[in-house]
């Protein structure tokens, strides 16, 4: 292992991560916010396991020779699994190819999300033993529970049942949602085209300036953000979920979405509307069911209190430059990353205007959550 704080160079250059001192600062409304970590790439889903070890894939849209990294309780950085899995280098017993959601079990295994885009690869998850160093399961999701424009992006392990739920924004119209047997490798597609899945026509403006995505024809779009935020309770019994570029968080019950004799529009008919939300790229829960979310568009993470149900500001900074991964460390600090998602190049005309270092917070939530969500 290579200590962050001696060789911080080489761990730049093979990592684009350095370990930082948490530096504390005061905000307005009153709440802790400590910097954690900076990046010289930018992340594309964290999570933390139980003994406290930062679990980090990095974004595609960066094109980095790693795909997931670790920074461990005592600074050391370190490809996670290891360095050949990561790196996809030949004769690995198998490959990350492109890696952004991941979400670690209360037993310490980290399932990530491939979603196959890099190399053009069958999409999987890869579940990694973290306490005995050992690949625990690969379930690979081919079609029909996967279509050619499948991009998967995040997903909620279930605390009590072996199933794994999966967000699948696509190229919009067909975004849905994908659950997964854990025990038999089983998938299926569900709610796809379904409204509460799908974006909404509607702006997504960071610094007065829409988002916006260049076609070959020369031609401007609005990027088709599908369903993307998701999180799952502390007892497993709710689902939230709802598109990037939506107003709604929606949630069902998990207990309808595992059950085989409902028709598709008895399953479908299930959702429930939670609460108004903004635009937002990822969620998480804590103990008391308070929903925290990445408000991308005013630099802030939010809050949907479950004693009212309506959404509010929680803490905002200008360096919340598109605030994403949110999950709860084992010190019950929510943590989250500024991954500056609309200055990549996709975005900007084929020119990357991202700034590095990319940084990692941790903030005091109003209830602890769950290590890793």
């Amino acid at each position: 292992m290579i200590k962050a704080t001696i060789i911080v160079t080489w761990l730049l250059a093979v990592f684009g991560l350095s370990n930082v001192n948490a530096q504390l600062f005061g905000r307005g409304g009153g709440v802790s916010l400590a910097e954690v970590a900076k990046l010289t790439h930018s992340p594309g889903g964290m999570t933390i396991t139980p003994r406290g070890s930062i679990i980090l894939s990095l974004h595609q849209y960066q094109n980095t020779l790693e795909r997931v990294v670790k920074i461990t309780t005592s600074g050391d950085v370190m490809s996670f699994p290891n360095r050949d899995i990561s790196q996809g280098k030949k004769g690995a017993p198998f490959v990350l190819d492109a890696v952004l959601g991941l979400q670690c079990d209360k037993r310490g295994v980290v399932w990530m999300l491939d979603n196959g885009r890099r190399g053009e690869s069958i999409p999987k998850i890869v579940g990694w033993d973290t306490d005995d160093n050992k690949l625990v399961k690969i379930i690979y999701i081919p079609a029909p529970a996967t279509t050619d424009s499948s991009f998967l992006n995040d997903l909620a392990v279930d605390p009590e049942e072996p199933y794994i739920y999966i967000t699948d924004p696509a190229s919009g119209k067909d975004a849905a949602l994908i659950i997964v047997n854990v025990e038999t490798g089983m998938s299926r597609r569900v709610f796809e085209g379904h409204f509460t899945v799908i974006p909404e026509e509607l702006d997504i403006n960071v610094d007065d300036t829409p988002l916006v995505v260049k076609r070959p024809d020369g031609s401007f779009i609005k990027p088709q953000y599908g369903v993307g935020p998701i999180a799952i309770d502390r007892k497993g019994q709710w689902l939230y979920y709802g598109p990037s570029a939506g107003k709604t968080l929606y949630r069902i019950r998990t207990d309808h979405l595992r059950d085989l004799t409902l028709t598709k529009n008895e399953l479908s008919s299930r959702f429930q509307a939670y609460a108004p939300r903004p635009p937002c790229d990822g969620i998480s829960i804590d103990s008391k069911d308070n929903i925290y979310i990445s408000d991308v568009t005013k630099k802030a993470i939010g809050i949907i209190k479950s004693s009212t149900k309506k959404y509010e500001l929680y803490e905002s900074d200008d360096r919340f430059l598109w605030p994403d991964g949110l999950c709860f460390g084992n010190d019950g600090k929510l943590y989250f990353y500024a991954s500056q998602l609309h200055l990549t190049a996709p975005y900007n005309d084929g020119k990357n205007l991202t700034k590095s270092p990319f940084h990692i917070y941790k903030l005091k939530a109003l209830a602890s959550g769950t290590v890793g969500k």
